[in-house]
């Protein structure tokens, strides 16, 4: 048999989690979690990371192993992925890979462009000018130094704004000079899983969800991690919202709908990102008999 990573993909909310311990169960096998918010030990609940009793269930990676203000980025998830999987595969013929986060995902499959490392001293001063000067300022600065990027880049987003200006700083380089996109290849087989599941009943269930997750304490964790709203590790949805209400903007009843509202957006790029993705064979959640089959026919 080809040693095989089994790449289990879908929308927030889709039901990711519970089969692929199933699918580690039936192949006898470990999970990697390819979600870069999982990574955070302080962001359990509005990460939806796996519980206790389920981690007792399967080994799992990456999961919960960094601290709010660790620096992490899908280029050191590839290579300290790739290894841990290279060792799993030592003793095991089937390993699943399985999370939201696009990146994460691509970083395994496609592998990620060798763009330089950030050196301590260019990340703190860029994150200083984001502080004193916000993202609008960034954005247009990053127009100039680097068009062809700045025509594609959510600039609305300040991570990918500022690592591209980092990079532009500390080079003398356009950051697009460093994105060649040539896919790497890997020393064992990939076959993509993706669950997928009507509208509605996804958006029901990511309503559903947002609820449980705050009965079981979310607003807590908002208040906990509150002090270091500025990470990046905190730019995310179930958060922000939370601390705007902290913040005395919005209301609770309002700000839980918003990260109802935002978690369904996030659904759709998540959706769109993947369907550009040819090689992902297309499942039902509730298709397990099905997708145990295709797996078994082709290993």
């Amino acid at each position: 048999m080809a040693k095989t990573l089994v790449v289990l993909i879908g929308p927030t909310g889709v039901g990711k989690t519970e089969l692929s311990l199933r699918l580690a169960e039936k192949f006898n096998t470990n999970i990697v979690s390819s979600d870069s918010r999982q990574l955070y030990a302080d962001l359990k609940i509005g990460t939806a990371a796996p519980t206790p009793e389920q981690l007792k269930r399967i080994p799992h990676h990456f999961i919960g192993t960094l601290k709010l203000t660790d620096y992490y980025s899908a280029a050191q998830y590839e290579i300290e992925a790739l290894k841990l999987i290279e060792s799993l595969f030592i003793e095991k013929d089937v390993v699943i890979l399985t999370g939201g986060s696009m990146m994460y995902v691509d970083a395994i499959c496609k592998g990620i462009d060798d763009i330089p490392t950030v050196d301590s001293e260019t990340r703190e001063l860029m994150l200083r000018r984001y502080e004193d000067e916000g993202l609008d300022n960034l954005s247009a600065e990053l127009k100039l130094l680097d068009p062809d990027y700045y025509k594609i880049v959510d600039i609305k987003n300040p991570k990918r704004v500022i690592h591209a200006l980092e990079i532009c700083y500390m080079t003398g380089k356009t950051y697009t000079s460093f994105r060649v996109r040539e896919k790497k290849q890997r020393p064992f087989r990939i076959l993509k899983i993706g669950l997928i599941r009507d509208r509605e009943e996804l958006y029901n269930r990511i309503n559903q969800r947002v609820d449980i997750m705050m009965e079981e304490g979310l607003l807590e964790e908002a208040k906990r991690v509150y002090p270091h709203r500025q990470l990046n590790s905190l730019n995310t949805v179930g958060y922000k919202e939370l601390f705007n209400y902290l913040d005395g903007e919005w209301t609770l009843p309002f700000a839980i709908e918003k990260i109802k509202q935002n978690s369904r957006i996030y659904s759709r790029k998540q959706m769109t990102w993947f369907k550009r993705d040819e090689e992902i064979r297309w499942f039902h959640p509730q298709q397990e008999e099905e997708i145990v089959a295709y797996l078994s026919n082709i290993m």
